[in-house]
């Protein structure tokens, strides 16, 4: 198989593509052969020596999502045939044209995703709906509050949360991204305004940024409304006024997929499976491709990835 690999910690220097062995699966694993990778800012964090992949992952091939077609499976799978298409959740060895995964943590593909979108889809929809929806309780009639909506868990968590009858607002820091992130539904607060004072009173707020939005995120916040905080590239300490939280009612809560055990994991791909892949299917939500770039390309896709100014995911082809 072709893969990315960190030859160490640092930046694009430690950066290769590699040819390995082909991954054996196990007896409730399937081998999925892949023709475009995600890339995510977990890889960045990966790259740099700060999240390594948990025990039983690849510790130096990256990648914590996968699409493609069922290749080889193990002995007791029952739920995946040769030639099925599915997507879904890695710990890590998700940047490869083989990728070695649990049954249970992919869903099956509907026909109405090509190659490109379905890579584009898990980590993305998957973490937009556990956070908003499983964590968070997002419910109708309510205000979502995304920050950091360009992105792929951000271009998701917008459309789901206009999907289920929400009120949308989402905060971005580029033009064109504005443009287009209104076009999926969201009203617009330009992330500087946000943080200036916020004129948004917030049901959950998604938090895709970090640090950088605090107090501001508890001014917008409504009374027992719902913080999630799904990265911190923006800022990993803030000052906390307890009172405020307290007055609320508000609860503050962090998550994480990569991490969790299987059973956890297989949880969240099952409630994806029913409530957004439909979504899928009908075209009513769908992935947004920022840039696709040839596997061996894969430094120019870090660099991108780390850029402003991105709408959707970043994408490996494994075919070029």
């Amino acid at each position: 198989m072709r893969a990315v690999v960190f030859t160490g910690a640092g930046g694009n220097e430690v950066v290769s593509v590699e040819t390995r062995p082909d991954p054996e699966p196990g007896p409730e694993d399937v081998v999925v052969r892949v023709s475009y990778g995600g890339l995510n800012p977990a890889d960045l964090m990966q790259r740099a020596g700060n999240y390594p992949a948990p025990p039983g992952s690849p510790p130096d091939v990256p990648g914590l999502e996968v699409a493609g077609s069922v290749e080889s499976r193990g002995e007791r799978v029952s739920s995946w045939q040769s030639g099925d298409r599915v997507f879904g959740l890695v710990g890590g060895g998700g940047l490869a044209d083989r990728v070695l995964v649990h049954e249970r943590s992919v869903a099956g593909v509907p026909d109405a995703l090509d190659e490109q979108g379905a890579a584009a889809v898990p980590e993305a929809f998957v973490t937009a709906h556990d956070a908003v929806f499983t964590q968070a309780g997002l419910r109708t009639g309510e205000t979502l509050l995304v920050h950091g909506a360009g992105g792929g868990v951000g271009t998701a968590a917008v459309q789901l949360g206009v999907a289920a009858g929400a009120r949308v607002v989402a905060t971005v820091r580029s033009a064109h991204v504005e443009e287009a992130v209104a076009a999926l539904g969201a009203e617009i607060v330009r992330d500087e305004d946000f943080r200036g004072g916020p004129s948004v009173s917030a049901d959950v707020i998604l938090e895709l940024v970090g640090g950088v939005h605090f107090p501001a995120n508890l001014d917008a916040l409504a009374r027992r409304g719902r913080i999630v905080i799904v990265s911190v590239a923006g800022g990993n300490e803030i000052t906390l006024p307890l009172l405020t939280l307290m007055q609320k009612r508000a609860t503050i809560s962090g998550t994480v997929l990569r991490v969790r055990p299987l059973e956890e994991k297989a949880a969240a791909i099952r409630a994806f499976e029913r409530e957004v892949v439909p979504g899928l299917a009908s075209g009513r939500l769908r992935p947004i491709v920022d840039s696709v770039y040839p596997a061996a390309d894969v430094r120019a896709a870090f660099d991108r990835l780390g850029e402003r100014g991105k709408l959707g995911k970043v994408l490996l082809d494994f075919t070029a």
